[in-house]
């Protein structure tokens, strides 16, 4: 019925990042920031190339997390919620307003591969809401000339950063952007782990006896909290892999009970992204049918309803 019916993989354990290399204070140096990166992005190789059939839903709901972080930093309002209703339950060629294509740009990171051109690049300082810099032409050219050796990835991040910072310090937003992808060029990941947005405002970026200004990409600091947000950042996705590795079991568990002609349909979804609407209408569903399916899946306890309304549901892992 699906490509979860069939792994073999789907009640393994995804990798975890070791207690040690967690941060526990933000009282350290370079070097030791940096080891405990290694150790934390050593964890998050081994879960990435697993390649587990529900990653898809994994980067998205990263993606989701690392937006409302986004909208934080550029003054709006929205919170996930907020920005999940207006990815989802928009028409297919409507417009999902500044906060949606704020969470479009993040979208596409988790989705696509590592690779950057112009066109691509422009259509996300777009989404970002950011005015377009001739500088910014030369990013991809930038990005191709990445050594396979030379420094460690999160100094790869580290720099890239900086060069934006110097160039077109209103653009922060897409440097944020710009080091997830950097990192999985760097690691050769075959597409990006949505990490760092989400780490902006913790406290790897008010290091220093809590400093109430956030370390930004172009002050001296910036190194060594960044390799402090790759920690804490692995750990939490890996800590979110783990989770949806569990309720991807109890979907499994489920399966031969649906009776649904072209449930696969929406397990699909459900594998591959955040959140899937209530209202799914494919080849093989209707929307009555996947409003059956939605709540005979909601009663095993295999999905959850995100949005808490009693409309309008929104259901993911």
């Amino acid at each position: 019925m699906s490509r979860l019916a069939s792994s073999p993989t789907i009640a393994s354990v995804p990798a975890a990042v070791p207690g040690w290399a967690i941060p526990r204070t933000p009282g350290v140096d370079t070097a030791e920031a940096a080891f405990l990166a290694g150790a934390a992005l050593n964890s998050l190789d081994h879960l990435v190339r697993a390649e587990h059939p529900w990653a898809g839903a994994w980067r998205q709901r990263l993606a989701l997390t690392c937006a409302a972080a986004a909208c934080r930093l550029a003054g709006r309002s929205e919170d996930e919620a907020a920005l999940r209703d207006a990815w989802h339950l928009r028409k297919p060629d409507d417009d999902p307003g500044p906060a949606g294509n704020t969470l479009g740009a993040w979208r596409q990171l988790a989705a696509r591969a590592p690779t950057l051109d112009v066109d691509r690049l422009a259509k996300v300082v777009e989404w970002l809401g950011l005015r377009w810099d001739e500088e910014f032409a030369e990013i991809p050219k930038a990005l191709d000339a990445l050594p396979h050796a030379g420094p460690a990835a999160p100094f790869e991040v580290v720099a890239m950063m900086r060069m934006l910072a110097e160039t077109a310090p209103a653009a922060e937003l897409l440097a944020w952007w710009l080091g997830d992808l950097v990192l999985a060029r760097k690691l050769q990941w075959p597409r990006p782990v949505p990490l760092l947005m989400a780490q902006v405002f913790g406290p790897a970026f008010r290091a220093g006896g809590g400093r109430a200004k956030r370390i930004r990409p172009g002050d001296d600091a910036f190194a060594q909290a960044l390799c402090l947000a790759l920690a804490q950042g692995a750990s939490d996705a890996c800590r979110l892999a783990s989770e949806i590795s569990r309720q991807a079991e109890r979907l499994q568990a489920v399966i031969p009970k649906l009776r649904a002609k072209g449930a696969g349909d929406a397990i699909s979804r459900l594998l591959d992204d955040d959140a899937v609407p209530g209202t799914l209408v494919t080849k093989n569903l209707s929307r009555f049918a996947t409003r059956r399916l939605f709540e005979r899946l909601e009663a095993f306890e295999a999905v959850r309803e995100l949005s808490g309304r009693p409309t309008f549901r929104l259901y993911g892992l």
